[in-house]
């Protein structure tokens, strides 16, 4: 056992200073409730992590001497960043005030204080580290960028990666791609067929909240795409190149500039795994990449309960049966299949999403969960989404052990697994140094 007592609630003065509360043990959200953390929960918050401010908002912690819930008054409540291969189990607990700005698209998970360190209710989900910030450096980076804009000066696409992606935003797929291993992103679609609440790359004009990026604006040609990654799987540590990135919209839109990608790729290479990630709403298109060589699907989904999921990503002629359909023909074709599960507690770990989900699994022969932390307002999402009831929540850990009991097969992750680990060889840690 990590702790042997609650950690403490923090707050936030409002001028980037945060404090401990002696007076209150942390607790975490779950729907619309606040619950205490079993300390067995607790982990150090990782490396990569790092603390949010939750201005007009008190956090709600449990008295120390009397066991109550009461709020916090002496300043805003404090939410943590987790950094990926990280699954949180409870969001930050606080109470709104009237008036309070709509949060950015970040993940807001509970985070308390004891014997100098902070720590979040999590588990490692994924033993990758190809993310993780000790990984990174940032002169390699650099360097690694200036060659990459050299070598291909004419690519439309390369220079998006580098320039926008890269060194503005510091996406990790693309540093990764910079420093010359493991994911590479290709970006191909500039326009979307799903109206998503929370798109990280296109907010409208109207909404309260901002993108956190600009989108893709050109499309990319089959050779644009061909020229970088051929090279990249042919030299990187267990390569893989992957459509569809948070920074454009939806790949399948664009599936025959891929399906002529996939085929010149392989005309020179059989390295490495062709992944896309996507929506899903186009099965017809899924089954003609998969003859064409693409290696590895994964679908994001806020939900497996058609009603949850067309209340967020409010897609245009597509129907949720056509995300099911992606993920069973692409399993049929002996291809690897993973959804890109965006967690949040109270949602994800309620009974009647469980059991959409043991029917989902079985439906779709499903090979893999992406346990991803959900960026997203909680008040805000449950509001657009207009759930006000959870029902029977089982909480994430006790919902993932039943899974992987249930399906000793399925893999959990966070990472879309290169070549040698889907065929078999699950338990390397892949990347390594």
């Amino acid at each position: 056992m990590l702790l042997n007592s609650s950690p403490y609630i923090l707050y936030s003065d409002g001028n980037g200073q945060i404090f401990e509360d002696t007076s209150l043990y942390a607790t975490g959200r779950a729907g619309w409730d606040a619950y205490p953390i079993d300390v067995d929960d607790w982990i150090e918050l990782p490396n990569g992590g790092s603390l949010y401010e939750l201005p007009k908002r008190r956090g709600i912690g449990m008295d120390v001497e009397t066991g109550e819930m009461r709020i916090c008054e002496k300043g805003w409540a404090v939410a943590a960043f987790i950094p990926p291969a990280h699954t949180g189990l409870y969001v930050a607990a606080y109470e709104t005030l009237p008036n309070a700005p709509t949060l950015p698209l970040f993940c807001y998970t509970a985070v308390g204080w004891l014997n100098g360190k902070n720590y979040v209710p999590a588990v490692r989900i994924e033993k990758d580290i190809r993310q993780d910030c000790e990984g990174y450096d940032q002169k390699i980076i650099e360097t690694g960028t200036s060659k990459l804009l050299e070598t291909y000066s004419q690519n439309r696409l390369v220079k998006h990666l580098m320039e926008n992606c890269c060194l503005t935003y510091h996406c990790p797929a693309a540093r990764n791609f910079a420093m010359g291993r493991w994911e590479c992103p290709i970006p191909i679609s500039p326009a979307c067929n799903a109206n998503c609440i929370g798109c990280i790359s296109f907010q409208p004009i109207e909404e309260e909240i901002i993108s956190n990026q600009e989108r893709l604006v050109f499309k990319p040609t089959a050779a644009e795409v061909v020229e970088y990654t051929v090279p990249h799987l042919m030299t990187a540590p267990f390569p893989i190149v992957s459509f569809g990135q948070g920074c454009e919209g939806e790949p399948l839109l664009m599936w025959e500039t891929i399906k002529e990608a996939i085929i010149e790729i392989r005309k020179h290479t059989d390295k490495g795994s062709i992944n896309i990630n996507s929506n899903g709403s186009d099965p017809k298109a899924v089954k003609i990449l998969a003859a064409a060589g693409l290696d590895s699907l994964r679908v994001s989904t806020n939900s497996v309960r058609e009603n949850i999921y067309n209340a967020y990503y409010r897609p245009n002629n597509y129907t949720f049966a056509d995300i099911k359909e992606s993920v069973s023909v692409m399993s049929a074709a002996g291809k690897w299949t993973s959804i890109n599960y965006f967690v949040f507690p109270g949602m994800t770990d309620c009974v009647e999403e469980y059991e959409a989900l043991r029917k989902f699994i079985k439906d779709t022969d499903l090979k893999m969960i992406q346990w991803r932390n959900f960026n997203i307002d909680p008040d805000w999402y449950l509001g657009k989404i207009g759930v006000t009831e959870m029902g029977e929540i089982m909480g994430i850990k006790q919902m993932m052990e039943l899974i992987q009991e249930e399906f000793p097969n399925l893999k959990f992750g966070y990472y879309n697994p290169p070549i040698e680990r889907i065929k078999g060889d699950f338990t390397n840690n892949f990347a390594h140094h």
